[in-house]
């Protein structure tokens, strides 16, 4: 049985429509190749990337890179996890389905519950992360001079509405503001490159694949959230070519712009802003990119509300949509030093790496070619659970992360399996490849005991 939300042709008109209110109805098929390339571009610029360029330019427990090796990691990451969030929103644009309604088919309805709720708890927290950026890029540009809890209620609310209303966004940010982020970007990288960019001594490449890691990583952060949006698209490969193009351009862009700064800031990730307020007319430009900093927390409660709809699918988006928005906006009121907590969503957004895995080789090469089952009956399939706990093992024993509790979990492992992370490290990377070996060979059993017995 398929999913009752078919794809049909879009109708005269169809353009001005919005997402549907309800799971269960079919989505309008308006987002043309524009549209979401200048979707995708957008997410790929933002202020928390150029402070994570330092994180490329000098890896943990790695010496500082070579600039050219900082470039390559860049580039190199952000190909490769773009292509894995394309993979998975090729899988939404096919299907019609937001992006944890997919995982119906992959694990069942009931299963289905378990990434769906590690994607809300991420998404909330990036949302709110989100808005305390805003703020905090607020305040940078004015110097303090708006009460920041004017900033938060106003970006809340902002970012609230997007969501409503969220494939008249996308139109909005493909006529006019990727346009200005585009001339922003340009005018800080022609205003910064003028200067002459800082020579560094004791560089050393050994930390080029986890730098690579870093990239990655990012860009994978959107695997979970890409379905929600791609569903919309007049087709599978226009929204894959859009997804290609236009987040990993604007990703491998912001961080570059961000390594230069960050060597013209002497490496401190706490002075990257005031670079590019530093350079003649930057705070006008730098302005853009605050402003635009409001897609991102737009994005995340979306998505929420999206997921949410997988475990009530009857109750309209809007609503939850603004309930989400306004718990995003409260408990960014509360909060000051977001460190902890962003470590922990990284821990948790390293369980969908593996997942994207087992969605793509199951979709394209298993059960998923014959059609999934995306209602609420969706049979159980526990075996394909298998394969995304062995890639998430995989994941933290090369990359337990920053929460130092859940970090000393994995010691022991490390030290009993004798394997320590090094140079040659990608935890995504290897985590993804675990759980595509394990998913294919699964597949391949599921379609052997298929195929009738010849008496």
């Amino acid at each position: 049985m398929n999913s009752v939300m078919s794809n049909p042709p879009e109708q005269p008109g169809a353009r001005s429509a919005e997402a549907p209110l309800l799971l269960t109805t079919s989505p309008p098929r308006t987002l043309s190749f524009g549209d979401q390339t200048a979707f995708w571009a957008n997410l790929g610029v933002s202020l928390i990337g150029f402070t994570g360029a330092f994180y490329v330019l000098i890896p943990a427990g790695h010496p500082q890179l070579p600039v050219v090796a900082a470039v390559l990691a860049t580039a190199l990451g952000t190909i490769v996890g773009t292509a894995m969030v394309a993979a998975a929103g090729a899988v939404g644009a096919r299907t019609g389905a937001p992006a944890m309604a997919n995982f119906r088919g992959l694990f069942g309805t009931k299963l289905s519950y378990l990434p769906t709720v590690a994607n809300i708890v991420q998404c909330i927290g990036w949302g709110v992360f989100e808005l305390t950026v805003i703020a905090g890029g607020v305040q940078a540009l004015t110097d303090g001079s708006l009460p920041r809890v004017a900033v938060l209620l106003g970006a809340g609310a902002l970012c609230t509405a997007m969501a409503i209303w969220p494939l008249n966004v996308l139109h909005i940010l493909r006529r006019y503001v990727t346009v200005a982020v585009v001339v922003a970007m340009g005018y800080f990288t022609v205003q910064l490159l003028r200067q002459p960019v800082p020579q560094v001594s004791d560089t050393s490449w050994s930390g080029f694949f986890p730098g690579v890691d870093t990239a990655l990583a990012v860009a994978v952060s959107f695997v979970p959230l890409a379905a929600d949006y791609t569903r919309h698209a007049r087709g599978a490969r226009s929204a894959t070519g859009a997804t290609m193009t236009g987040y990993s351009l604007a990703q491998t862009w912001c961080y570059l712009l961000g390594i230069v700064a960050l060597l013209q800031a002497g490496g401190d990730p706490d002075r990257i802003f005031d670079t590019f307020l530093g350079v003649a007319a930057g705070w006008l430009f730098f302005a853009v990119l605050v402003l635009r900093e409001s897609d991102q927390s737009f994005a995340n409660v979306y998505s929420t509300a999206m997921s949410l709809q997988n475990l009530v699918p009857r109750v309209d988006r809007r609503l939850l949509a603004a309930a989400v928005g306004l718990l995003c906006t409260v408990l960014a009121l509360g909060v000051h030093d977001f460190t902890g907590f962003s470590n922990f969503l990284l821990v948790i957004g390293s369980v969908f790496v593996p997942l994207c895995a087992v969605l793509v080789v199951d979709y394209f090469f298993g059960r998923g070619r014959r059609g999934w089952d995306l209602t609420e009956d969706a049979p159980a399939r526990p075996l394909l659970l298998v394969p995304w706990a062995l890639g998430f093992v995989v994941y933290q024993v090369l990359n337990p992360g920053s929460v130092q509790w859940w970090a000393r979990i994995w010691t022991p492992v490390q030290d009993a399996i004798g394997v320590h992370p090094g140079w040659w490290s990608s935890a995504s990377l290897y985590s993804f490849l675990a759980a595509a070996l394990v998913t294919a060979i699964l597949v391949r059993f599921e379609r052997t005991r298929a195929i009738p017995v010849r008496p």
